[in-house]
């Protein structure tokens, strides 16, 4: 498949961000784009992975957990969601979804597994989660439980798309017991809803910021775990969050289905 580099992708983007090399100039001035009028957008992308990786510690560890379907997976990087799971419980199964070109082109690097494990790549648009279920059930069991990561995608669809009904759709054959953890931007800031417009612009693709409200919306019908939808840096940090530390524009959570 040919990658397009006439407009910037998020998935390359957030990679620059992370401090990466899988981007192209167009993402790379994009990403500085956006930088420039909000500099907290790479505090964001550094909270979100470190979110990452508490949320699959935790579900890996505590929760138990043993499969995990990662929607919006993005380029690797560090502590990708395998690496987290395999490192806890190396039985661990992880599929990965996406459809960027670059990350299908980076798959091999994504499905490295541990001997008792297993990892796979679905080359697919999460707004088809019925065709994503079919292909990921030749990995996944979908009578055991499932957690569902999908941090900073639900942003990448808009309202008329309805995500609220594509999230229902995703977790409807999971067993009881599965998880959802989610991460988005949120609309709290006017600046970063200006660089956002901005980037917009730029992007092969938009993103809908929405308010904390909203995001905590795609949790109905599930058992919110504490300390519920918070900021993405106050929710289980490893390290003192300082009351005078000014929050990230962007929220997550994690659920349980009973």
């Amino acid at each position: 498949m040919e990658i397009d580099t006439s407009k910037a992708h998020s998935a390359r983007v957030w990679n620059f961000w992370l401090g990466g090399k899988d981007w192209y100039a167009t993402d790379k001035d994009a990403g500085e784009q956006i930088t420039r009028v909000y500099p907290g957008i790479v505090r964001t992308a550094q909270y979100q992975r470190m979110f990452l990786s508490r949320a699959v510690r935790f579900l890996a560890g505590e929760a138990g957990i043993r499969q995990f379907l990662d929607l919006g997976t993005g380029l690797p990087t560090v502590d990708n969601t395998h690496e987290v799971a395999q490192r806890v419980a190396p039985e661990s199964r992880i599929v990965y979804v996406d459809n960027d070109p670059l990350v299908l082109a980076h798959a091999r690097a994504l499905l490295t597994s541990t001997p008792a494990g297993q990892t796979a790549y679905i080359d697919a648009d999460v707004r088809s989660p019925e065709a994503i279920l079919e292909r990921a059930a030749e990995v996944l069991d979908f009578s055991r439980p499932i957690a569902v990561t999908m941090l900073g995608i639900l942003g990448h669809i808009p309202d008329e798309d309805a995500p609220a009904d594509i999230v229902r759709r995703l977790l409807a054959p999971l067993p009881a017991g599965s998880y959802l953890a989610i991460s988005d931007g949120t609309n709290t800031n006017a600046t970063l809803n200006e660089a956002t417009t901005n980037y917009n612009a730029r992007l092969a693709g938009d993103y809908t910021l929405r308010g904390p409200e909203e995001v905590t919306a795609f949790f109905d019908g599930l058992t919110l775990l504490e300390p519920g939808v918070v900021t993405i840096e106050r929710w289980r940090p490893e390290h003192p969050v300082f009351e005078d530390e000014q929050p990230v524009d962007a929220v997550c959570g994690l659920a349980i289905k009973r």
